[in-house]
């Protein structure tokens, strides 16, 4: 017996809890219930500052069995951060994630650890799409916004999923542990999605029974949290794309950055300033705000705001371009071309020359870069 247990597969399950004190305890049993010779269980509970009872449901659950953890937040800080909580304090062989809500069966998780147990998968999705079992019939508008964001995160990551915002996801634990993650709310499904596929691991998914909950039976995630899907998707892929899509990216950056320098310059030119500092005061602005724009939106995996290489590497570049802007607008305005729409020539033309300057010379692959 003790070779047995020795030889069986240590499975941490991470619950997280708000205000769930109406299912938290059935759930907990349920997933006990699935442990037996081959399959043992670290079951963590990470309370996220529930209102309701829920907090002394688990730790009445953790003192009752040794296998449950109960771990609480002071504040309400949302799911991804009590899974990001939860998933710093698993020890199993894989780690997975459990709801207090009842809507997914704990039964499922022993089919989800099968690629897993037998070395072929590093990580194992749950599909609500691809199960024969029962499912709970509900919100059509739900759904449909399900399958969008799906079929979004499938564009950006190049996975062929059915179910990017399931539950039920599986991980070998090293695997878990080596993601940093960042989203505190429901934007945890995007943001981990992306984040494992772009370690290109062996990813399975595999078809698991659903019986999901109306709003009036303390069903949370809302619109906003959507929104902030599309927005982790792309936040959380952009800087992957192949180069056009790339470009693509940076042509709303360099849009941005264009807008606000042609109103700058439009503003300083007609408040007196002469034609070469109006030009130079609207670049310079606009340059900081196309640094900070690339930043948040396409290097910043690559990006060191307190490198000074870099800092010097990108205002070295864009004193070039600066001057070339000078060039182009003076050389234009002295043809007869009215001010304002010569530096919008100059601005618009010198977009893919900035493009290609910051992908390769001021935030290079990190292989190349000289102040990492």
């Amino acid at each position: 017996m003790e070779d047995a247990l020795k030889q069986s597969t240590l499975l941490s399950i991470v619950i997280p809890c708000y205000n769930e004190e109406a299912t938290l305890e059935s759930c907990v049993k349920t997933v006990l219930a699935i442990a037996d010779a081959a399959l043992r269980l670290e079951i963590i509970i990470v309370d996220d500052a529930s209102k309701d009872k829920s907090g002394l449901i688990g730790q009445e659950l953790a003192q009752r069995h040794p296998e449950i953890t109960y771990l609480r937040h002071e504040r309400n800080q949302g799911k991804g951060a009590a899974l990001r909580t939860g998933f710093q304090r698993a020890t199993g062989d894989f780690v997975a994630v459990q709801d207090a809500d009842l809507e997914y069966d704990p039964q499922d998780l022993k089919q989800l650890l099968g690629p897993l147990i037998s070395g072929r998968a590093d990580v194992v999705f749950g599909s609500r799409f691809l199960s024969a079992g029962a499912h709970r019939v509900l919100y059509f508008w739900h759904s449909l916004g399900n399958r969008f964001l799906t079929f979004i995160s499938n564009m950006f990551t190049d996975l062929s999923l059915t179910d990017m915002e399931t539950c039920y996801k599986v991980f070998r634990r090293e695997v878990i542990q080596a993601v940093t993650i960042e989203e505190n709310r429901f934007g945890f499904e995007p943001e981990i999605v992306a984040k494992v596929a772009h370690m290109r691991l062996r990813i399975y998914e595999m078809g698991v029974s659903y019986y999901g909950r109306t709003y009036a039976e303390g069903k949370k995630i809302g619109v906003r949290d959507g929104f902030r899907a599309l927005w982790c998707i792309f936040y959380y892929n952009a800087y992957q794309m192949p180069l056009p899509l790339q470009f693509l990216v940076y042509l709303f950056i360099g849009g941005v950055s264009a807008g606000v320098n042609l109103l700058s310059f439009h503003l300083a030119y007609r408040g007196g300033m002469t034609l070469a500092w109006a030009v130079g005061v609207a670049f310079v602005l606009a340059a900081v705000v196309n640094y900070l724009l690339c930043i948040l939106l396409l290097f910043r995996h690559k990006a060191r705001w307190s490198a000074l290489g870099e800092q010097v590497a990108f205002w070295l570049f864009a004193g070039f371009i600066a001057l070339v802007d000078q060039f182009i607008t003076h050389s234009l305005v002295s043809m007869g071309m009215e001010p304002l729409s010569a530096k919008f020539v100059g601005a618009v033309g010198l977009v893919l020359v900035n493009f290609l300057g910051r992908r390769y010379l001021v935030f290079p692959s990190p292989g190349s870069k000289p102040w990492q």
